[in-house]
């Protein structure tokens, strides 16, 4: 019985490529000793050889600092050079190369996307959250993915659960909150409004974006480091024309280039903490606040229907250093209490917002481990 655990245990590191000198002579020892061998033997030697392969695979896991600071400049603007990262990381081109080889082999980053800008669409973005009442909701984005307008759900320990949406209208956010109170069993969530909601003179993107704009967003929708030869070549036109055309809707703020990011694929913890600020609380002072807690909190929301909230999504290592974290922020003078929820997975959905530059298809949902 112990061969055939140890048998796994090779075919799994094998299948993974992990390359190391006791792997080896383990390997060739237990050939050695054939089918008749000692299982005392099989068994030390699993424990002196493979367990420090498995603490070393699951380490492997573990993303740094400079691999969450990295994630975030490629989600602000996915088709960044590598030059330009690696001077911002103070890295070689190479190395920005390798790390984001690595996160997508994690399978942190699952894609380079392009899309329509939210301030040119004028979208309202809502974020909802709360605890469920739901039984179970193992299998709550399978309804949730179905909405159209539902791009971003996240879980956390309890029940506690985030929702995003991009909306139309204003008008559109009661039908919502009714939908997720109904098929979330979220019967009491916060309704966070973000910024960008504020309106200003409405325009369709179709009087702004040209049909091969539409074009050009469609091909780097799934690919958006895809070169610019590449892109002409979907579209059938020149490459200077596609630079052209992407230099201007870059300038004018008409495209987003980002990725779709699961930093819970990795053995980090990803925590919110609902930050309550002081009535009194200086507001300008706030970000900069924040900003001394970089890389480790990652960004916070801030609704103009909630001002004297924050939700802060934060990554640490360890449970440790969410207890240290959550420590500094209480002894901030603007802060007056602290919620922290752990999350555990995440899903992100296709929306109406992916469908204005591509045909119809049934909205694909995206998950994290």
């Amino acid at each position: 019985m112990a061969a055939d655990y140890i048998g796994l245990y090779i075919k799994d590191f094998s299948r993974n490529k992990v390359e190391n000198s006791r792997y080896e002579l383990f390997k060739s020892q237990l050939i050695e000793k054939g089918p008749k061998a000692n299982q005392r033997f099989l068994l030390s030697r699993l424990t002196n050889c493979l367990c420090p392969l498995i603490v070393n695979n699951n380490a492997a896991k573990l993303v740094d600092k400079t691999d969450v600071i990295l994630s975030l400049l490629l989600l602000e603007n996915s088709r960044s050079p590598y030059r330009e990262l690696a001077n911002k990381l103070n890295l070689s081109a190479n190395a920005i190369h390798k790390r984001i080889q690595s996160l997508i082999e994690m399978g942190v980053i699952r894609k380079f996307t392009a899309k329509i800008n939210l301030s040119a669409l004028q979208a309202v973005v809502v974020t909802l959250y709360g605890k469920s009442e739901a039984e179970s909701v193992a299998n709550l984005h399978e309804k949730l993915g179905t909405h159209g307008s539902i791009y971003w759900l996240t879980l956390g320990g309890g029940n506690y659960m985030i929702i995003g949406a991009y909306l139309r209208t204003m008008q559109e956010i009661e039908p919502l909150v009714d939908y997720v109170k109904k098929e979330a069993l979220m019967l009491n969530p916060v309704v966070g409004i973000h910024s960008s909601a504020a309106t200003s003179p409405r325009f369709s993107p179709e009087k702004t974006l040209h049909s091969l704009d539409r074009q050009i967003i469609c091909s780097l929708s799934n690919d958006s480091r895809k070169s610019i030869s590449d892109v002409a070549e979907d579209v059938g036109v020149t490459a200077k024309t596609v630079r052209r055309r992407l230099s201007s809707m870059t300038r004018n703020g008409l495209v987003e280039f980002s990725i779709k990011w699961f930093p819970d694929t990795s053995n980090d913890i990803i925590t919110t903490m609902q930050l309550r600020l002081r009535p009194d609380a200086d507001k300008s002072a706030v970000s900069g606040m924040l900003k001394k807690y970089f890389p480790n909190l990652l960004f916070s929301y801030q609704f103009i229907n909630i001002p004297n909230l924050l939700l802060c999504f934060v990554w640490t290592n360890t449970m440790k250093e969410v207890k240290e974290f959550q420590q500094r922020l209480e002894n901030e003078e603007t802060v007056a209490s602290i919620v922290s929820n752990i999350l555990y997975t995440g899903y992100i959905f296709d929306t109406w917002r992916d469908e204005l530059v591509r045909p119809q298809v049934a909205p694909k949902i995206e998950k994290g481990n």
